[in-house]
């Protein structure tokens, strides 16, 4: 449920989606020394939580309000949040034209539309069957990037990844019986939710990788972005709210501020310290704990299929990642080494 930043040389990041993950930025080298082991693994567990409960959140939101409202706010304070870390850092928004034009279609495609769909999805499906939904992202990224990306080559590895993948899909929405009591409307909203935040990827890794820009500037003008496009769409389909129900509205500003802005700040701070690839395995704990909080604090019923299906998808999507961009813990991510060019005698 995050925002997305200029990706790494090793490829684009498999992120968690409603609370996203996004593509890694260019970190800069870490030896690791300067922070004990336990530190990165605790701040990894916290981000795991605050992405896995961000779908029990979006379900109370919009319990008082409408679904746009819910993702408006969320961008708000999640923008607050960002923008207060940017003053304190004395960091500037990013110049130019085009960066900000790239900018506003990435806030589209990883924010606005992506947290748009998960909200109006949760008003007809449980918070779980989304967060399931969500892990689906990495199956989304392997199979476009196949197409959109010449760099990476299928592989039997990664096609066998997908197809496993696509049966775990399957087992979820129980094929076998139709499809029944699944409600078919809410449930593609969530998958395409999920298959927003590749397309934005691809797109960032496109037209924004190797940008001189920060990390913080640009996440932080993304977001601004994305919270201009939902103030002007929520107010042409919604209506000023009645009333500010208590509970929805301490849940859409844990969204925004811990769910959006302080876990976006988590993720470049894993990225940065232990590498992109260990950072986003945090994605395939968000449906666990999602699925925990959904039957635990909403009584969720759960069938036997939905957690079988869930690790039929996480294993699918764990096979679907490219092992080429690894790094061992504590150590970031290396800047590609320059080509020696011959001097003509």
């Amino acid at each position: 449920m995050t925002t997305a930043t200029p990706p790494s040389r090793t490829g684009p990041a498999t992120g968690s989606a409603s609370s996203a993950p996004t593509p890694p930025p260019a970190a800069p080298p870490s030896t690791g020394r300067d922070r004990p082991a336990f530190g990165w693994r605790l701040r990894f567990a916290v981000l795991a939580l605050i992405w896995g409960f961000s779908f029990l959140l979006i379900k109370v939101g919009t319990e008082g309000f409408a679904p746009f409202q819910v993702t408006f706010g969320r961008l708000f304070f999640g923008t607050a949040v960002l923008a207060a870390v940017m003053a304190v850092r004395r960091e500037g928004l990013p110049r130019g034209v085009r960066t900000w034009a790239h900018l506003t279609v990435a806030a589209f495609f990883l924010n606005a539309l992506p947290f748009s769909l998960f909200a109006y999805a949760e008003l007809t499906i449980p918070s779980t069957l989304a967060g399931i939904c969500n892990a689906t992202s990495p199956l989304w990224g392997m199979a476009l990037s196949l197409v959109a990306l010449s760099e990476d080559r299928p592989t039997r590895r990664r096609v066998a990844g997908l197809g496993i993948g696509f049966i775990g899909v399957l087992t979820v929405l129980g094929a076998w019986q139709g499809f029944s009591g699944l409600d078919v409307g809410g449930t593609a909203m969530a998958l395409l939710a999920a298959l927003s935040y590749p397309v934005g990827w691809i797109y960032v890794r496109r037209t924004l990788a190797g940008s001189s820009h920060s990390h913080l500037s640009l996440t932080g003008a993304q977001l601004m972005l994305a919270t201009l496009q939902l103030a002007l769409v929520t107010p042409l389909f919604t209506r000023v709210p009645a009333s500010f129900p208590l509970v929805p509205l301490l849940a859409v500003v844990a969204l925004g501020t811990l769910g959006t802005g302080i876990a976006m700040l988590l993720q470049y701070g894993l990225v940065a310290e232990v590498g992109p690839t260990t950072a986003t395995m945090v994605t395939y704990f968000i449906p666990v704990i999602a699925t925990a909080a959904g039957v635990t604090l909403l009584d969720e019923r759960l069938g036997w299929n939905t957690p079988l299906g869930a690790l039929i998808v996480l294993v699918g999507a764990a096979l679907t990642q490219n092992g080429s961009g690894a790094r061992p813990a504590g150590r970031g991510v290396r800047p590609p080494r320059a080509r020696r060019r011959r001097i003509p005698s």
